[in-house]
């Protein structure tokens, strides 16, 4: 077996057995682990600031096809996604969609192309690259572009992250261990407090799907049910300028 193999196998293994409604992030790995962290003061709560935004992060046509190399069947996701999208519609969260795409020649996809070439099945112009009818988003709402993992990186999120008054980010969409904890990383890097709802989340493998669900909620934002999520947005106050104006106040 190749090593690569090996740390395949080994990652498969990670993610077996693990049922996420009746043990805690923390539990999956042991208690010597959760015993660790702990009194290194690893995993503590952030929690949601005054004014979230929603991302959506690459639910694109592509992601959720098996007949992509990118692609999976992410129904679960999909759901879990679709029922959060009309409680932050209802509530005024501003929402951005993302996508992943390149030109035909794969030039702008740079060394991430190299690594990943099945990226450069993401073509402009092409369905594929059409975020999900069962996630459209609204008429009002911004659908980015990006080239590489992150969010942030190169794409005009920062600017209309402070425009909105936004300190908290509601992450949702997929890869787990690429997308989302890319945008993690770079959320909690640009001050923003990190919320994951772990239902509205997905990767090609249980093994990196719940190990970086670890690592997120370890040190870069809060990972936590879908249902908790929805009942924050809810008790958010009704006039996104009090929001806005709070969220300030508390910087």
């Amino acid at each position: 077996m190749s090593g690569q193999d090996q740390f395949k196998q080994q990652m498969d293994e990670l993610g077996a057995g693990f049922d996420a409604e009746s043990q805690g992030m923390n539990e999956r790995w042991g208690a010597d682990t959760e015993e660790l962290y702990a009194a290194r003061g690893l995993g503590g709560r952030i929690g949601f600031g005054h004014h979230p935004a929603l991302l959506v992060i690459d639910m694109a046509i592509a992601f959720n096809d098996p007949a992509y190399k990118v692609g999976g069947d992410q129904t679960p996701t999909v759901e879990a996604i679709a029922e959060l999208l009309p409680v932050a519609r209802e509530h005024q969260v501003p929402i951005f969609f993302f996508t992943t795409a390149y030109h035909p020649d794969g030039r702008d996809a740079g060394a991430f192309g190299k690594k990943v070439p099945a990226l450069l099945e993401l073509q402009l112009g092409d369905r594929g690259v059409e975020i999900d009818p069962r996630l459209a988003p609204a008429d009002d709402e911004i659908v980015i572009t990006k080239k590489y993992a992150s969010c942030f990186f190169q794409t005009n999120l920062p600017s209309l992250l402070v425009t909105e008054g936004i300190d908290t980010i509601i992450l949702t969409g997929c890869s787990t261990s690429g997308c989302v904890r890319a945008g993690a990383i770079d959320g909690v890097s640009h001050g923003y407090r990190v919320i994951v709802p772990r239902e509205c989340v997905s990767d090609r493998a249980e093994g990196p799907h719940w190990a970086n669900l670890f690592d997120i909620d370890a040190k870069y934002g809060d990972v936590m049910p879908l249902a908790e999520t929805i009942d924050h947005v809810r008790g958010l106050s009704s006039d996104p300028r009090a929001r806005v104006t709070a969220a300030a106040a508390a910087r």
